[in-house]
Parts: structure tokens; C-alpha cells; sequence
């Protein structure tokens, strides 16, 4: 199997299918289900397939990327880019910074904060939320391990649990040890954990200003005319007027425009005064 575009777009369909079937069997198997033999052989020959496909298309990448002079860093970074569909790539690299944020919570560390820099927070709204869904994760754990008879069932439930507990612990981890910055040079990080990362220059700065809202929506909510919305705990407490439009990446890799950002810290009179000072 060549590189070439047609073998890239299968192995892309390849990968984003495989993800969902192997999650399937694993969870079959870790629940003691037992599959027909010829299912799982089945299951697990199309497994092997793809990632034989995929494998034999990023070594293809991979030769022409170094043939062309590029070491073997970035030659491994772009088959991968070309190969792994941009919402897969994604989707991991989310979790593996979420779970990366644990260790650095429990060792009270920060991401991207410097000597200098002004660290601002802003999972007060969502923290009593977050513990209480884990409150709720954990007793649901615990009951239905009494609830459900059938040990196949009751080791599924148990698994998804145990992962659902630990990912709600991972994304709130990432958003207390990835805070909004603002730099001495003026610049700001606007942030959501590992979901949303937006650099603002500090010449893209028109004003800024304490503005309590509540609006409504998903976390990140973009109005036709420009404006954004990255909502914490359903509020947003400080308005950022842009001189131009500035592009932000949304967690799949979609790229947007906005004009106007409006987002949330815990105390925001500090880091609009920052700002202000900087300007």
C-alpha cells in the first residue's frame, strides 16, 4: 500500500473506524463476555487490517518525508498529520493532557505560568459541580455493584464508572493547572484546560473591561456577528474588544474568527487591571 492520496483517505477512514470497534472488544472481553469464535476472530481480523494499513501507509509517509530531507522528528509528526484524521489526533491529545494535568495537580504545578506572569483562574463556578458529579459517579459505582446480578454486566458498568470518575477528574485538573496568563509584555492566554488555548497579542487589544454575563449555550458559543462566549459555569465575567479579528481553534480543529471574547476568571478585576497596567 502506497502513500499516494488514495491510500492516505483509506487508511484515515481505517483509523477513525478501528478507534470504536477495538473499545467495543475490550470492553467485551475485560466484562468476561464471551464472543462466538468466529466473531471475535472476525472482529479482530479487521482490527489487524487497518492498523496494517495504517502502519504501512505512515512507514510509506514517513520514507518520502526523509527522502525529501526531513529528519526523523518531522518526518514521523507529518505522516501522522496526513495519515490520523485532525478530529482523532484531537480527541487523544485532549486526554492525554487531561491525564497528564493529574501529576501536575497533585504536585501544585501549573502549565505555561512564569516568574512575572499574572496566573488568573476560573473553575470557581464548575468546582462544586465537577464534585458533585464525582459524588454522584461514586455512589452510582457503588450501588449498582450490589444492584446488578450478572457479573459481565456488572464489570462493563464498573469500567465505564471507574474511567467516567478519573476523566471528570482529569478535565478538571487541566483547568486548575492550565489558568488564563497575562504576561508583563501585555499578551494574554485565554484558556479551558486542554480544550481551548487563544493567544491574544497585546496590538490586538482595543479595550477591556469587567462585564458580568450568563449566557446560554455550550462552552464555546460563537454569534454571527463575531462575538465568543467561552462559558464557565454558565457565566462569563470579562469582555475583550479586539481591534481585529483574531483566529481561535475550537477542540475537533475547527478555526473560527472572533472580534469580541467574552470569558470568565474568578476574580476579575485583578486581571483586567493587569491589562490595563500593561497597556
Amino acid at each position: 500500500m502506497s502513500g499516494g492520496p488514495w491510500g492516505v483517505q483509506v487508511a484515515r477512514v481505517a483509523v477513525a473506524a478501528v478507534l470504536p470497534v477495538e473499545l467495543a472488544l475490550v470492553v467485551c472481553l475485560v466484562a468476561g463476555v464471551r464472543l462466538p469464535g468466529w466473531a471475535l476472530a472476525g472482529a479482530e481480523a479487521l482490527v489487524l487490517a487497518a492498523l496494517l494499513l495504517e502502519a504501512c501507509v505512515l512507514r510509506s509517509l514517513y520514507v518520502a518525508a526523509r527522502a525529501r530531507g526531513a529528519d526523523r522528528r518531522t518526518a514521523r509528526r507529518a505522516a501522522i498529520r496526513e495519515a490520523v484524521p485532525v478530529k482523532v489526533r484531537r480527541l487523544v491529545l485532549h486526554e492525554l493532557r487531561a491525564f497528564a494535568s493529574l501529576g501536575r495537580w497533585v504536585r501544585r504545578g501549573t502549565h505555561g505560568v512564569r516568574p512575572g506572569d499574572l496566573a488568573a483562574a476560573y473553575t470557581g463556578p464548575q468546582t462544586a459541580m465537577m464534585y458533585g458529579l464525582l459524588f454522584v459517579l461514586v455512589i452510582e459505582t457503588m450501588g449498582l455493584a450490589f444492584l446488578i446480578p450478572w457479573p459481565a454486566v456488572h464489570r462493563v458498568i464498573l469500567v465505564l464508572d471507574l474511567y467516567g470518575v478519573v476523566l471528570v477528574l482529569a478535565l478538571h485538573a487541566a483547568c486548575v493547572t492550565r489558568p488564563h496568563v497575562v504576561h508583563p509584555d501585555g499578551s494574554l492566554r485565554i484558556r479551558y484546560g486542554a480544550l481551548f488555548d487563544l493567544a491574544v497579542p497585546p496590538d490586538a487589544v482595543a479595550s477591556v473591561r469587567v462585564d458580568r454575563r450568563y449566557p446560554e449555550g455550550r462552552l464555546i458559543t460563537l454569534s454571527d456577528d463575531g462575538v465568543l462566549d467561552l462559558i464557565v459555569g454558565s457565566q462569563t465575567s470579562v469582555t475583550l474588544e479586539l481591534n481585529r479579528p483574531l483566529p481561535f481553534t475550537r477542540p475537533l480543529g475547527v478555526m473560527e474568527e472572533a472580534h469580541t471574547i467574552r470569558f470568565h476568571a474568578d476574580d476579575p478585576r485583578v486581571l483586567v487591571n493587569a491589562l490595563r497596567q500593561t497597556a
